[in-house]
């Protein structure tokens, strides 16, 4: 896709940011998703944004002039993505997991400091559009891109466009509220889906459900030591607690991606995080919910796949992606 739209010689490059909450992620990027050379700061050691700016925009200089191998790698743009990015503006907004407050324009930071384009979108759209343009969505003009990390975000591309809304902030499916007076969450609200199907959410299932089924065991249990890895091996080993938090937590994910689909009718979901990585584990229970709840217009119409990112390389491909396709559409 991307190809079609740009023609760009090989030496042209982008800048690919992931600003997290702990470490910044930085690559060079070329068009076809090669990644050239890549570099971290920590983003805890930069309590001005403007500092962490000017940190990452001297390490993207220094690679394009030392890391790629070449002397004539010439950068067209860069792509951010964020906790809390909106698109329209280009800035990151009281983002909770970040030290920086209130509204922060990134985007324009970067500009005036690399002097090319910068666009910035909140990491989740971010990776959506690396798997649409380098991952298994290739060509696939309406699917959503769902991340189960310490928390569930999404991404929505209808008819071949990300899904921003009005304000930028659409797509947030993490927050849409599955348990009425449920668990609380971080956005202050009670029972939204990412409290469930998340690796913080599966750990909470997991410790309820020992909880009411062995209270001992429960008092006795190392808490430190249980995450998301954690049940997963239990359950490969047997532990019926730690199969049942999987299968809840499939049931909560099939459930609300049923209900999302009545929206934009996608052809395909794609999970993508550490949770997913779990495989049968989780997407068995999660595709059994999912065609139960579907409404009969949509059932066995849509798949629901793993991504095909590499998961130590989707913050940068995602990143990269979205300033190629801002380049695509206004070179």
């Amino acid at each position: 896709m991307v190809n079609q739209l740009i023609e760009l010689s090989m030496h042209q490059t982008v800048a690919a940011i992931d600003i997290g909450g702990t470490n910044t992620k930085i690559g060079i990027v070329d068009i076809d998703g090669k990644i050239l050379a890549k570099d971290t700061v920590l983003t805890t050691d930069f309590p001005d944004p403007k500092d962490l700016v000017t940190a990452v925009s001297e390490k993207v200089s220094r690679l394009l002039n030392s890391g790629l191998g070449t002397n004539n790698s010439e950068l067209k743009g860069i792509g951010i993505g964020a906790p809390n990015g909106n698109y329209f503006s280009g800035t990151i907004e009281f983002a909770p997991n970040l030290k920086w407050k209130g509204i922060i324009p990134l985007a324009g930071y970067f500009e005036d400091a690399l002097k090319v384009k910068a666009v910035l979108t909140n990491d989740a759209n971010a990776a959506a559009f690396g798997e649409m343009y380098f991952g298994g969505a290739k060509g696939v003009k309406d699917f959503i891109f769902i991340t189960l990390g310490t928390g569930l975000g999404s991404g929505i591309v209808a008819n071949g466009q990300m899904v921003y809304g009005h304000d930028g902030f659409a797509g947030e499916l993490g927050h849409i509220i599955v348990m009425q007076h449920g668990r609380q969450c971080g956005c202050g609200r009670k029972g939204c889906l990412e409290q469930y199907c998340s690796a913080t959410g599966i750990v909470k299932t997991y410790f309820e459900i020992i909880r009411s089924s062995d209270p001992e065991a429960f008092n006795s249990i190392d808490r430190d030591i249980v995450n998301a890895k954690y049940i997963y091996e239990k359950a490969l080993g047997g532990d019926e607690n730690a199969f049942y938090a999987f299968n809840y937590t499939g049931e909560m994910l099939g459930l609300a991606l049923a209900n999302s689909v009545a929206y934009t009718s996608p052809e395909a979901i794609f999970l993508f995080g550490g949770l997913a990585q779990a495989g049968e584990l989780l997407f068995n229970p999660t595709i059994l919910s999912f065609e139960k709840n579907l409404l009969n217009i949509y059932r066995d119409k849509i798949k629901i796949l793993p991504s095909s990112l590499p998961e130590n390389e989707a913050p940068i491909l995602g990143a990269a992606s979205l300033i190629w396709n801002e380049l695509s559409l206004n070179p």
